[in-house]
């Protein structure tokens, strides 16, 4: 360690083997500042009702267990309207029993059966209305262009007086003011979601074989879910605020 290291000022050292202790004052700009930061519009608890008919690869003893998952692939707030737009799906892991092709496999005391498992995304579309801001949203900015000319005065040709000329503006030249803004556009966050499903098999018919007479497979489940979702949505905002002090921090 060199001696101009060591005689850094602010900093503490007790022995090389020891954590080397310094103070240090960050840059904080003091006053009231302007920052541009993402802003709540809006906190939302949506509810969609999904009523959907799975068809299974393979015929199925039993359900033995199903995952879900919210996906959104679209969530999109419609300015200057207060129409919110969401669109995504429930994606299903469902797990289940197959019975064995054999049939000596199962007695009428046993079934012998695979386990499996199949995944589908059930999708879902709505349109709903913000009825009430927690923060006003910044309304897009309108594209403008406009044309404008210049005058002219050109000779006539001969049938005119001589003292007359043509005035008009200029065909041959094309004039312009375009403005363009670019937006910030809001956006949404997944806080949560809840599932309360209904499932029920549509075409169970008896398990062939010497099988128990309960016993029974299916291909196709009727499923009704009502799905709640919650959801923030936000839009980068210029927000102004307020620092008094620069304390010093220890680092």
């Amino acid at each position: 360690m060199t001696d101009a290291f060591k005689n850094l000022k602010g900093c503490d050292y007790r022995g090389d083997s020891e954590v080397h202790h310094c103070e240090t004052k960050p840059h904080v700009s003091i006053g009231k500042i302007i920052t541009k930061v993402p802003v709540v519009l809006a906190e939302l608890n949506l509810q969609v009702n999904i009523s959907e008919t799975i068809t299974l690869p393979e015929p199925v003893l039993e359900i033995k267990d199903i995952k879900k998952r919210v996906i959104l692939t679209q969530c999109r707030l419609l300015l200057p309207a207060k129409k919110l737009f969401v669109k995504g799906f429930v994606r299903k892991n469902i797990q289940y029993a197959s019975p064995c092709n054999e049939i000596e496999m199962s007695t009428d005391l046993t079934v012998a059966s695979d386990l499996h498992s199949f995944t589908v995304d059930i999708p879902f579309d709505f349109v709903t209305e913000i009825e009430e801001f927690l923060s006003m949203p910044v309304m897009p900015k309108i594209n403008s262009r406009e044309e404008f000319d210049f005058a002219v005065s050109k000779p006539l040709p001969s049938g005119y007086p001589e003292k007359d000329q043509l005035l008009s503006s200029d065909l041959s030249q094309y004039h312009q003011e375009s403005r363009q803004f670019y937006n910030a556009l809001p956006y949404c966050e997944l806080v949560s979601s809840k599932i309360i499903e209904w499932d029920e098999a549509l075409d169970r018919a008896p398990l062939p074989g010497s099988a128990s007479f309960n016993e029974g497979y299916f291909t196709q489940l009727e499923e009704k879910m009502v799905v709640d979702i919650g959801l923030k949505v936000l839009q980068e905002q210029q927000v102004r605020v307020a620092s008094t002090s620069n304390d010093s921090c220890e680092y």
